[in-house]
This record gives C-alpha cells, sequence and structure tokens, in this order.
C-alpha cells in the first residue's frame, strides 16, 4: 500500500512540472520608455514689440565763441515700438532693429551770461542697431550697438513770462545699449533695456523778428531704459532635445 502510494505521488509530480516550467518562462520583451524632452527656444524671426520706461538727457549751451551759458538735465517719460529680425547659431543670436518712440524730457537753466532761462525739450528718438546676444534656453542677454536721431526743440524764455526766440533741429549722433529678454509664453518675451546716446554738439541759431539774437553750441547725451513686450512670429519651437 506505501508503495503504491509513494509511486501515485510520484506520476502527479511529474505531470505538473511542465506547467510550472511554463509559468517560469520569460516575458516578453518591452522597449524600455523613451527619456523626457523639451522643446528648446529658438529665437529666430521677425518681432513686433512696444516699449515704455524714461529717460534723461544731460544739456550744456556754451554761446559761439566759448562762453558757458550753463547745464542742465532734461528728464521725463517715453513710449514707443520696435521691431526687428533675429537669427540664432547655437546658443549665439544676432540681430537688428528699428525703434521709433515719443519723449518728454524737458528741462533748464538760468543763463549764467544773459540771466534768462534756457529751456530745451526731446519731443521724439529712434534707434537703428544691430544686436549680439547669448542665449541660456527662453533667457537672452544682448548688447546693441548703432545710430541715433532725436527730435529737439530750444526755447530762450524771460524769467517772467515769455519767449524771446525758439529753435529746434533733427539731429543724428550713435547709441550703445544693454538688455535683457525672457520667453514667457509662447511667442510672447518681456524685456528690459538701456540705452546710452551719444548726440556731440550742434549750433543753434535763435532769431527774433529783427535779426539774429545769439547763437550756442548745444552739447548733449541721454540715458534711457525701457521695458518691452515683444511677439516673434513663428513660435518659439525649436529642435527637441533630452532632459537630464
Amino acid at each position: 500500500m506505501k508503495k503504491l502510494l509513494l509511486v501515485t505521488a510520484s506520476l502527479v509530480a511529474l505531470g505538473a512540472a511542465p506547467a510550472v516550467a511554463a509559468d517560469l518562462a520569460a516575458r516578453p520583451y518591452t522597449k524600455a520608455p523613451p527619456p523626457m524632452v523639451q522643446a528648446a527656444y529658438d529665437w529666430s524671426g521677425f518681432y513686433i514689440g512696444i516699449n515704455g520706461g524714461g529717460g534723461t538727457s544731460h544739456k550744456s549751451w556754451d554761446l559761439v565763441g566759448g562762453v558757458s551759458e550753463g547745464s542742465h538735465d532734461a528728464t521725463g517719460g517715453t513710449v514707443g515700438g520696435q521691431i526687428g529680425y533675429r537669427w540664432q547659431q547655437g546658443p549665439v543670436v544676432f540681430g537688428i532693429e528699428a525703434q521709433g518712440n515719443w519723449a518728454d524730457f524737458t528741462g533748464d537753466n538760468i543763463s549764467q551770461v544773459f540771466g534768462d532761462r534756457n529751456r530745451t525739450k526731446i519731443d521724439a528718438f529712434g534707434l537703428f542697431t544691430g544686436q549680439i546676444g547669448y542665449a541660456w534656453n527662453n533667457a537672452l542677454l544682448y548688447v546693441k550697438g548703432g545710430a541715433a536721431v532725436v527730435s529737439d526743440n530750444y526755447n530762450i524764455d524771460l524769467l517772467g513770462g515769455g519767449t524771446l526766440a525758439s529753435a529746434s533741429e533733427t539731429r543724428w549722433g550713435g547709441t550703445v545699449g544693454v538688455g535683457f529678454d525672457y520667453g514667457f509664453a509662447p511667442n510672447w518675451t518681456f524685456g528690459v533695456e538701456y540705452d546710452h546716446l551719444f548726440m556731440g554738439s550742434s549750433t543753434n541759431n535763435f532769431v527774433t523778428p529783427v535779426g539774429l539774437l545769439q547763437a550756442d553750441s548745444i552739447k548733449q547725451d541721454a540715458d534711457i531704459f525701457t521695458a518691452r513686450i515683444n511677439y516673434k512670429f513663428g513660435g518659439f519651437g525649436g529642435p527637441v532635445v533630452a532632459r537630464y
């Protein structure tokens, strides 16, 4: 009887072996999931935007012949727009831009020679510049330089009120600047910028109805700070890169 039970148990064990072996068979190969990726910002393309801020322009009035009438700072606000194109080579970004702004930079001083008031105002300016910058994905730091043009108005006023003579001019000079742009949404960037304008000296004749009142060589430069918002056509979708 014991021998019969032992033989039966052996047969059962041998019959179950194939089923166990089947359960232990290797599972089918499954490909590992791809690494996480993110789209890199591409700064290449046309853009257009608006800007606003403030500035100051230092003015020095000298009578033709070398006698100084004094100096003052003309300060105020500005608002305008810009349009440009950028192209990117690796992390380096090149660009060209045209900017036009309305301005209200005003100031005056009492003439050290005549005792009347010398008053100046910048009511508009334009910048035409090239840029070069370095990009960290959606952040861009750049420097710029090129030509500047300014619309100036000058008055010689009596201290008690009234204008003796006026002059105006459109003056060309140079500019250098630095800025930072940040891409905060597809197609949109926000930035800040500082520009220094080198406008040199220019002679202006102040003429009254009865003839020439005086001629002044007026020297000026300007410092302008603006915040900017740009819309870039084509978005910032660039090549896909692995994120580690």
